[in-house]
């Protein structure tokens, strides 16, 4: 272990944010492989600063220590490598940055409608906040429904759009995460997770991301196409010349 890379118990604690006690409780649990000990003294290295960041954000995430503990026995991988992957799949798939609003904006952009309000929350497309104010998802979706309002369409019927929009963004994504689940972690499963794989299924994770948007995005246009070519051929034969 290089000399630079060496922690004390009191640094590693001081580094992390977490308490000389809680490091040394989650090790007596087995959260922590054990340190160099030299003398007297235990040194820690980048893989405990690593463990630990990662016990903390999954405790973050509502996993109690022996949920952690298991999980972490079970990966196989360096703290890195697992931390990195578990940092992957809870990236949110969107690029855009929530926007927080307040009420008087959402009663101007929906009539008032206290209904509209609970639909947009069930959706997922708004989180209170409290005091009243509240956190847009997607501003990308709610542009698209000031968008909608301009062309006269009710807020009603544009969340009636999203709600279907959702049940089958719903299946393309599972058949998404079904291709991966099949293809890429069955394999890595079967193979008993070797340790220096550990990156490369985190690699395959972040890639599917853009790959899946791409995808989807192509798809869409090319079904828009075929979809407005139909509706408005069916349509334009219907008109009588005008006598």
């Amino acid at each position: 272990m290089a000399a630079d890379a060496e922690l004390t118990i009191d640094q590693l604690a001081q580094r992390t944010g977490m308490t000389v006690r809680n490091i040394r409780a989650h090790q007596s649990r087995g959260l922590l492989p054990p340190p160099d000990v030299r003398g007297r003294t235990g040194y820690y290295g980048p893989e405990h600063v690593a463990r630990v960041e990662l016990i903390k954000e999954l405790q973050a995430d509502g996993l109690n220590l022996e949920l952690i503990r298991r999980l972490l026995d079970n990966a196989e991988g360096s703290s890195a490598d697992v931390l990195r992957f578990t940092r992957a799949l809870r990236e949110p798939f969107a690029n855009e940055e929530p926007r927080v609003v307040g009420g008087a904006e959402l009663a101007e952009r929906w009539g008032g409608d206290p209904g509209l309000l609970k639909r947009a929350i069930r959706l997922g497309l708004l989180r209170p906040l409290g005091d009243g104010n509240y956190e847009e998802v997607s501003p990308r979706l709610g542009r698209a429904g000031a968008e909608l309002a301009r062309l006269g369409v009710p807020p009603a019927r544009a969340l009636d759009v999203v709600e279907k929009l959702r049940r089958h963004a719903d299946s393309a994504a599972a058949i998404f995460v079904q291709l991966f689940l099949d293809e890429v972690w069955k394999p890595f499963e079967e193979a008993g997770r070797p340790e220096e794989r550990w990156a490369e299924i985190g690699d395959a994770l972040e890639r599917l991301r853009p790959f899946a948007t791409d995808a989807m995005l192509a798809v869409f246009q090319l079904a828009m196409g075929d979809a407005v070519e139909r509706a408005f051929g069916r349509e334009l034969s219907r008109l009588r010349p005008r006598r």
